[in-house]
């Protein structure tokens, strides 16, 4: 159809179709419904139900967000055929006035499809959304199942997908292979064929690669990009920085850190207080805006953290070499100076570039062991007496204390599994932690008082719906939450601090964890609650995270800090340009939309290296702890191990579980047996799935043993069945579901 719709010389609507292919009666009807869909994909112009030529892209078709340039989104059709003898164009995105609901779309980002009409002028092409379409089911990753027939499927990757889809091409794949397809066909559950094969899906380092694939994380350079990144390393550090190389300066990092951005120093200034340097690599005079770096910076917005890789935001000759911060090295950095008087306040800051020299790169493992021997370097002694000033300042102002474990996944050099364990706390965590969090706050602060731009850190406080339900949820514990007062995070301290139960602080630490708002980027200031700070942005980490580079740009203006380059390859000027000045609103959404891409990324990440750990223990009995409740089921997690895994609750027996939301429970009808976040008990491990990171745990007996369900229906619990019933037992339909039942109101059972 399309092929006669784009080569008809006069106008090929409906009629012109249907006459072209002899279609009548139903077939015509059948043709309108298609000819919808088509223009609803943007294969053809919805009004005249004609092809429009205009250098093959239509008025109406389907876009993919490739970039987020200047704020605005750039697309590219989405069908573009890899044979077509020209380049895809590329078409600016404005967003349509309202979506169909009557609500503003939500900010675009890399990756989303959209339904668009589109226009060409003197100025390029240009498009404007008409609504955001539903991810698109190609590029799909997961492993080649061959049955006993020998028809071949392909198993997701992606534990949210939960049926397999056949293939009708397999494209050299073998049985058990990790692959790439996409889709044939529009359903869901339509054919998909093999575009790439990566091959063992459990070879080391595998499972970063497949959240990588999973979330559409760019990890490979275009060739302008480490082009430009070698010309700008060859910037001279230039005449007019400040001189601290004499400092005892000291970076202190994990063990196996290659990229260091920051670096501290503290002395005594002979009245109970210390004068301290924060130094933070000077990203902004090498990564320039507009340069092809820093374009592909902001696209990736941060880097990405995996067991065995770094997918990095800068090329590695910025990250790992000129930018990071190396001991003996003479290295460009944004200096913060402070003051931090007894009592552990900030009474004055200011901002420089400067050129430092780091006197050790210590782990911080390293830094805590000799500090705990009681004889320190003079450098650590100093650092650790002005971190408790800090404390103290710390501790009245009293920001939501919830210490969450970590887990860490330790590899060998294999690129196998050697452990996976909580990640120790020690006050090395604690004192860089809260040096980086003044430092931030003085960035901050410095900004809103030379009135310049702010790309603020913001946390706000928590909606009252969610403290109702919290406020509920605690009462079922006989704990009590006043809300009729302004909310603060030493409101929870205070609740968390009467627990003395391990097991119960835990649980409320999670419920209380779960109250809160997710904290975004943006210009506009709401504060940090969780740190009960007024003022607060992201300063310390330019090498991986675009929105501290966008503050040290802001600082280099605010401070008329700007060292031109007088080269014709490298953009001379590396404070905040015109452009990103009124356009942060939208290069925060999309650097607060890849942020969380990563963190998701490295969750899923996680999830499959401890169901891969997991997986040869299949059929062990575990300590766990309910960690989630639902009307489905419950999650447990292992004690001291982590791995959240399932226990539906179709396996907890015939008896009805009624789900009660407040308590957040499960409770059997007539034993009264009650499944509640928080609770510990032992389950079986029944599987492990690492390729989707997916657990699933059986309840067991005092034995042991796995507490089967019995065979037969489970009781409905107030339902009246309607339907087809064989020998008393329902008629099953093509998918194990109770054939043509319907609930028709409440009854005793």
């Amino acid at each position: 159809m399309l092929e006669f719709i784009e080569t008809s010389h006069g106008p090929a609507g409906k009629r012109e179709i249907g006459k072209h292919f002899g279609l009548k009666g139903q077939e015509k009807i059948a043709l309108k419904k298609l000819l919808k869909d088509m223009a609803e994909e943007g294969l053809i112009d919805g009004k005249k139900s004609a092809y429009t030529q205009m250098g093959g892209v239509p008025k109406v078709t389907v876009l993919r967000i490739v970039e987020i340039e200047d704020g605005e989104p750039v697309a590219i059709p989405d069908n573009w055929s890899d044979e077509a003898p020209e380049d895809p164009p590329r078409l600016t995105v404005r967003e349509g006035k309202k979506a169909k609901n009557g609500r503003a779309f939500p900010a675009l980002k890399v990756g989303d499809r959209v339904l668009a009409r589109t226009e060409q002028s003197d100025a390029g092409w240009r498009a404007e959304v008409m609504k955001k379409l539903p991810a698109a089911s190609e590029g799909m990753m997961g492993v080649v199942e061959v049955d006993g027939s020998g028809k071949a499927w392909l198993a997701p990757v992606d534990k949210r997908i939960r049926h397999s889809s056949p293939i009708s091409d397999l494209g050299g794949a073998e049985n058990g292979q990790l692959v790439f397809a996409e889709s044939t066909g529009r359903s869901p559950k339509a054919a998909v064929k093999v575009t790439q094969v990566v091959g063992d899906p459990l070879a080391p380092k595998c499972f970063s690669l497949i959240a990588i694939a999973k979330h559409g994380i760019p990890h490979s350079f275009p060739s302008e990009v480490p082009e430009a990144a070698t010309l700008a390393s060859q910037i001279s550090l230039g005449e007019g920085r400040e001189d601290l190389r004499a400092l005892p300066i000291v970076a202190i990092d994990p063990a196996d850190a290659r990229d260091h951005d920051d670096a501290i120093c503290a002395t005594p200034d002979g009245k109970g207080g210390f004068d301290a340097v924060i130094a933070i690599a000077d990203v902004s005079y090498y990564v320039r805006p507009g340069s092809p770096i820093d374009r592909e910076a902001r696209k990736r917005g941060n880097s990405v953290y995996f067991p065995d890789r770094v997918v990095p935001m800068l090329p590695e000759i910025l990250s790992n070499e000129v930018c990071s911060l190396k001991m003996g090295a003479d290295r460009a950095a944004m200096a913060c100076h402070l003051h931090i008087d007894a009592s552990g306040k900030i009474s004055n800051f200011r901002f420089t570039r400067a050129v430092v020299q780091i006197a050790h790169n210590h782990a911080y493992e390293e830094a805590q062991a000799a500090v705990d021997s009681g004889n320190p370097p003079q450098h650590l002694a100093n650092l650790w007496a002005a971190w408790e000033a800090l404390a103290k300042a710390r501790a009245d102002r009293e920001p939501l204390n919830l210490d969450l474990p970590e887990r860490r996944v330790v590899l060998n050099d294999a690129g196998q599994i050697e452990e996976i364990a909580v990640r120790e706390r020690l006050d090395a965590h604690r004192v860089v932690e809260d040096f980086m969090i003044a430092a931030n706050v003085a960035a901050a602060k410095a900004l809103e008082n030379k009135a310049a731009p702010v790309v603020y850190r913001v946390h706000e406080t928590p909606s009252r719906e969610k403290l109702i339900s919290l406020r509920e949820y605690l009462g079922t514990m006989g704990k009590k939450l006043a809300l009729g007062q302004v909310v603060k995070p030493s409101l929870f301290n205070r609740i968390l601090k009467e627990v003395e139960e391990e097991d119960e602080k835990q649980q409320i630490m999670e419920a209380v964890l779960r109250s809160q708002t997710q904290a975004y980027y943006g210009p506009a200031n709401a504060g940090h609650f969780g740190l009960a700070l007024g003022s607060y942005a992201h300063f310390t980490s330019p090498i991986r995270r675009y929105a501290d580079l966008l503050v040290h740009r802001s600082l280099v203006d605010a401070y008329k800090l700007d060292e031109p380059v007088h080269s014709g390859d490298v953009p001379k000027a590396s404070g905040l340009s015109e452009v990103d000045s009124n356009s942060l609103q939208q290069i925060s959404d999309q650097i607060s939309q890849t942020e969380r891409r990563a963190m998701e990324a490295e969750r899923d990440t996680v999830d499959r290296y401890v169901a891969a750990w997991l997986s040869v223990r299949v059929g062990e009995v575990f300590d766990t702890r309910i960690t989630g409740v639902q009307g489905f089921g419950f999650f447990a997690t292992i004690v001291g191990l982590g791995g959240d895994g399932l226990v539906p609750v179709s396996t907890l027996g015939r008896e009805y579980f009624k789900y009660d939301e407040t308590s957040q429970a499960l409770i059997g009808e007539n034993s009264g047996t009650r499944y509640a976040s928080g609770d510990r008990l032992k389950l079986k491990l029944a599987e492990a799935n690492a390729l989707t990171g997916a657990l699933k745990f059986v309840t067991v007996d005092a034995d042991g043993n796995a507490i089967e369900p019995r065979g037969g229906p489970r009781p409905q619990h107030g339902k009246k069945h309607k339907g087809k019933f064989v020998g008393g037992q329902p008629v099953k339909g093509k998918r194990g579901r109770p054939a043509n039942i319907r609930h028709q109101g409440r009854k005793k059972s």
